[in-house]
């Protein structure tokens, strides 16, 4: 995979360049400001990047601004947030753009580098990879509940909002990938969500249960 790494703190920058090219993919630029990623990203158009939301010139949110901006210019291109804070304003708009390729990780949460890496991965894929406090943060403030689920489904659900494939589902829930596929299938009804080939189900079913579309 081709990426860019954009982290103002150069021996976090450093370490994840190190660690992303152990694992056997190319850094193609890194950047340490919110105008450095923005022009990196439609320089590159990389296959995903890495981004953390607080960059200098503000040290607020030029992270995230860039990440959406550039989004705006190619749209699904893929960006994995990597950050120390929730800021679920951008967050809900990065996500309902209603493109793949979206993934939001707290710094705190990422405890080995096959994780990480594991997310670079499904993001490029044009999957999700939402850290559980990222998502219950943004479900919080949804004014869309999914009162439609039973308990089970939406147990999967929030797993799959993680990214989860339907056999990791599986062994997180101690169930067979069959069982899942069926609690995937119902799940998807239920949000009125169909089998078309110009959409991906999985995404438009993470939307909804963070009350970023309408079901």
């Amino acid at each position: 995979m081709r990426i860019v790494v954009a982290e103002d703190l150069y021996l976090l920058r450093d370490g994840m360049v190190r660690l992303i090219e152990a694992y056997g993919h190319e850094v193609v630029a890194t950047a340490a400001t919110g105008p450095e990623t923005l022009a990196a990203l439609l320089k590159w158009r990389p296959d995903v990047s890495v981004i953390d939301v607080r960059m200098p010139p503000t040290q607020s949110d030029e992270g995230l601004k860039a990440a959406l901006a550039a989004r705006r210019e190619v749209p699904g291109l893929p960006v994995l947030i990597l950050s120390q804070h929730v800021e679920q304003l951008y967050a809900r708009e990065l996500l309902a753009d209603g493109a793949a390729g979206v993934g939001y990780l707290l710094k705190e949460s990422v405890f080995e580098a096959d994780q990480f890496v594991d997310a670079l991965q499904r993001v490029a894929a044009g999957g999700t990879a939402m850290d559980p406090a990222v998502i219950t943060k943004m479900m919080s403030s949804s004014k869309q509940p999914i009162d439609k689920l039973t308990e089970r489904e939406n147990a999967v659900l929030s797993l799959m909002a993680e990214g989860l494939s339907n056999q990791a589902i599986g062994r997180r829930l101690f169930l067979s990938e069959s069982a899942i596929s069926k609690y995937t299938t119902s799940l998807f009804g239920k949000l009125g969500i169909h089998d078309d080939d110009s959409s991906n189900r999985r995404v438009l079913a993470v939307l909804t249960y963070l009350g970023l579309t309408g079901s």
